[in-house]
């Protein structure tokens, strides 16, 4: 069986460290830095020649700076002849454009799908995708990893009163379906209406929420707009308590604002994304590793054994 070197970007390294933790390895040596005007440099200071590489970084903010990191250390590892190329990307950034919703858009994710593909890499691992049709924009196999193991554990530990699982929209709905039956809750659903883009009006609840500990599950939040809309909305029609559970912290702009003045009581997030300082201070974020369940992903495709057994 060939070797398997792990190389880190800039985006994430407290997280690919911790992958490597548990996989017991060393973190492989790689400078990644920036001439002075800012392109990005890369240097892969050892052999990885016919080696089964990973390389990890989130296309987090800064989102294009972080992605163009990623795809010139998989073409860094392809033209030092490395035997196989995985990225590792725990957020798959621009994964919001999936499909034309409007005449003249684009298709950001297929875009980005097809640089990783161009830069080198034969395999995605990656974690809660916005929309699951984006494995199929990349030719090679895509090990699409949820959090649920992670967060379910937490969640789980809570004690909750008669719990409901709330999705935020339509699209949520099989996500959220999957918490409810793991946690033998009950299921809501918010119907949401955007008017643009991180801009979301709440208009109705479906389901019986009343007396409740709600959980609001979503695989992302970003401006928390609607995350906030919807614990409000749940607070007026009943609940006892609010929740809410998250993959990716991304929490731009008002988000840590509009969370401290929510009735969210806490915030369930994995470390997908690193926290900005704002967020490390947040009394209300809880962030769970995700570290483990990358490197048992990372050694189960090394070892060509299952990887959906994990969620089994």
């Amino acid at each position: 069986m060939r070797p398997y070197k792990i190389f880190a970007g800039n985006s994430n390294p407290e997280l690919a460290r911790e992958i490597c933790a548990y996989i017991g390895t060393e973190l492989g040596d790689a400078k990644v830095g920036a001439f002075s005007d800012g392109e990005i440099r890369v240097e892969i200071n050892e052999s990885v020649r016919g080696a089964d590489v990973y390389v990890i970084q989130s296309t987090c903010a800064p989102v294009n700076h972080n992605l163009m990191e990623l795809l010139i250390m998989l073409d860094a590892c392809k033209r030092a002849s490395a035997g196989s190329i995985s990225a590792v990307v725990p957020y798959f950034g621009y994964a919001r454009q999936d499909r034309k919703a409007a005449p003249r858009a684009p298709i950001s994710a297929r875009l980005v799908t097809d640089l990783i593909t161009a830069a080198g890499a034969d395999r995605i691992i990656t974690m809660e995708l916005h929309a699951g049709q984006i494995q199929g924009f990349f030719n090679g196999p895509v090990d699409h990893l949820y959090s649920s193991p992670v967060l379910l554990e937490h969640l789980a530990s809570l004690n909750l009163h008669n719990p409901v699982i709330v999705s935020p929209d339509a699209g949520g709905v099989e996500r959220a379906r999957a918490y409810a039956k793991r946690l033998n809750g009950s299921l809501a659903i918010i119907d949401k209406r955007r008017a643009a883009p991180n801009v979301a009006e709440v208009m109705n609840i479906i389901g019986e929420v009343e007396g409740c500990d709600a959980i609001i599950v979503d695989d992302m939040v970003d401006t928390a707009g609607t995350l906030c809309q919807a614990a409000r909305a749940l607070s007026e029609h009943g609940t006892r308590r609010v929740f809410a559970a998250a993959t990716h912290a991304v929490l731009s702009g008002p988000a840590i604002t509009r969370l401290n003045e929510s009735c969210i009581e806490q915030l369930i997030c994995a470390n997908t994304i690193p926290l900005t300082p704002a967020g490390r201070a947040c009394p209300r974020l809880k962030v769970l590793s995700a570290a483990n369940l990358f490197g048992e992903a990372i050694k189960r495709i090394h070892d060509l054994d299952s990887v959906s057994s994990l969620f089994s």
